[in-house]
């Protein structure tokens, strides 16, 4: 397993009426993320916030390229990214305390916070097709170029993993500095993590290793 510490390239925030970060999703050159009573759209380059959805947004984000789905409590809404309206809702699995949201596949993969564990689930009807173990605490969940990430925070420590997402074995590690944790997490499909850092109130950027990397 590869060990490193985590490259912070960029800082976003703290936003003015925002203390909490959740979800992180990406997608039509913005990043989308959750604070609670809202999703917003930041622009990447510039660090500003283009555009806002009022929407229940505690948990995971996650962007199917048409539509985004917010954990919001016990429930996944899919929300029209224009209009802001619910265009349906499915019952998030496990028996709460979710976390991450990412779609890959054609599926969701939620992340089960305490319950250390990744759900691969059916955007539609909300069955769980399969249950990825972790052995700490689960935040942010990604898939880039056919990899599986997914962040933890416990005990003070946090970092951001590659794991198999057939075994769940832990592949890689970017161990992020300390004083510094991982809620959402999203891949901009190239070179960059975008995170979510709970209470701090910013958006890290941190630098996905190439597929070189020693």
């Amino acid at each position: 397993m590869k060990h490193r510490t985590a490259e912070i390239i960029r800082e976003f925030g703290p936003f003015p009426g925002i203390d909490d970060i959740a979800g992180v999703s990406f997608g039509r050159e913005r990043v989308w993320f959750a604070s609670g009573d809202r999703l917003n759209a930041l622009d990447p380059e510039s660090g500003v916030i283009t555009g806002s959805i009022a929407t229940a947004a505690d948990a995971g984000t996650a962007f199917d390229g048409t539509h985004l789905f917010q954990i919001a409590d016990d429930a996944i809404n899919k929300i029209d990214t224009n209009t802001g309206e619910v265009l349906a809702t499915i019952p998030a699995p496990g028996d709460g305390g979710h976390s991450g949201l990412a779609w890959a596949e054609g599926f969701l993969w939620v992340g089960q916070h305490r319950g250390r564990k990744i759900h691969q689930v059916d955007p539609e009807s909300g069955k769980v097709h399969r249950t990825i173990e972790s052995d700490r605490f689960v935040t942010g969940v990604t898939w880039v170029d056919g990899e599986l990430w997914h962040g933890t925070w416990q005990d003070g420590e946090s970092d951001i993993r590659h794991i198999n997402a057939a075994t769940g074995d832990v592949l890689e590690r970017l161990q992020m500095p300390s004083g510094s944790g991982v809620s959402g997490l999203e891949s901009d499909g190239g070179d960059r993590f975008f995170c979510g850092s709970g209470g701090a109130g910013k958006l890290l950027v941190v630098r996905r290793p190439g597929s070189d990397s020693e």
